[in-house]
């Protein structure tokens, strides 16, 4: 009984060195943003400049690209990426300003012209401040006259993807949502926790930690981050499930280094979807799927924010 009690010990003390070991390296990685080299991109001069104001008391700055001699089809509420700014909207939506849609882009909190909030420094996974911030930015659209009866749709690239979709599942006005790059917190952990691990666990070791293990590692550096960094990170996966009436569509490149297109499969197998797909994008690296496929995205966009004008069927 003494040595069954000793070997307990042991093997505790043995598994707190190596989850202690391991976290501090994986904090380390979470921690630091990627240089994802966003382009500049320049400003429309016959964009209305839009403001509103977060529950929090902050002031977002964005643009409003609309066509005063059209009715337009429907509204496209659009999500920058991280280091992104509101004006490539102009890029990533092209098509569908020219097929008669409004869109409507604006700045995350902290980023481009839009005010910071004190204290928080934001990197490349989201939070519910993002979160936030496009709730406001749909009773923006709410109180304007002229924009509250548009059926409306959104957009999200990397980052802002999250936010597009958290949005899309709260909101019954939302009728479709579109994604370049999109991920969850804990989906892009845990592919990279089971990538880098080949380098800094032995092969022997490997086949012996059973997922739990590394999925537990994940929780745990998300925590400690968000208790160091006090950033409220967002959990994607518990807003999904809502989604399984709504139409999206998730484009992923096939060359993408930072969010491996099986992250956006998964994305979509936790929504026990029947109408959410997936188009992997050959040779498209992260965010660059029109620069590769231009006329096939512009035309697959525009067909899937078409369908704006049918009804959202109960959840």
């Amino acid at each position: 009984m003494t040595w069954l009690l000793v070997t307990l010990v042991v093997l505790i003390a043995i598994e707190l060195a190596v989850r202690v070991y391991y976290v501090r390296i994986v904090l380390r990685v979470f921690e630091t943003k990627p240089p994802f080299g966003v382009p500049l991109f320049q400003p429309d001069p016959n964009a209305e400049s839009i403001e509103f104001t977060t529950s929090d008391g902050l002031t977002l700055r964005g643009s409003l690209h609309h066509r005063p001699e059209r009715t337009a089809k429907g509204l496209i509420l659009f999500c920058p990426e991280t280091d992104g700014s509101h004006w490539s909207a102009i890029s990533y939506c092209h098509a569908l300003i020219e097929d008669g849609f409004d869109v409507l882009s604006f700045d995350f909190r902290g980023q481009g012209e839009s005010d910071p909030l004190p204290g928080y420094v934001p990197n490349h996974w989201p939070t519910m401040y993002e979160v936030e911030d496009v709730r406001s930015a749909i009773d923006y659209i709410a109180r304007r006259e002229d924009l509250q009866d548009l059926p409306l749709g959104l957009m999200g690239v990397s980052r802002g993807s999250t936010m597009a979709l958290i949005a899309a599942a709260e909101s019954p006005s939302v009728r479709a949502v579109c994604c370049e790059g999109a991920y969850s917190t804990d989906l892009l952990m845990l592919y990279f926790i089971l990538h880098w691990s080949r380098i800094y666990v032995p092969a022997w070791l490997r086949v012996l930690i059973p997922m739990w293990h590394y999925r537990l590692t994940m929780v745990i550096v998300r925590w400690t981050s968000r208790f160091l960094s006090q950033r409220p990170y967002v959990v994607l996966e518990r807003w999904l499930p809502r989604l399984k009436n709504r139409p999206v569509l998730l484009v992923t490149g096939e060359r993408d280094n930072y969010v491996h297109p099986d992250v956006a499969r998964e994305l979509v197998k936790n929504m026990h979807s029947p109408v959410a797909q997936v188009w992997t994008v050959p040779r498209a690296k992260h965010n660059k799927a029109r620069t590769v496929a231009g006329a096939e995205y512009d035309r697959r966009l525009t067909a899937f924010f078409s369908q704006l004008d049918a009804p959202v069927a109960a959840s």
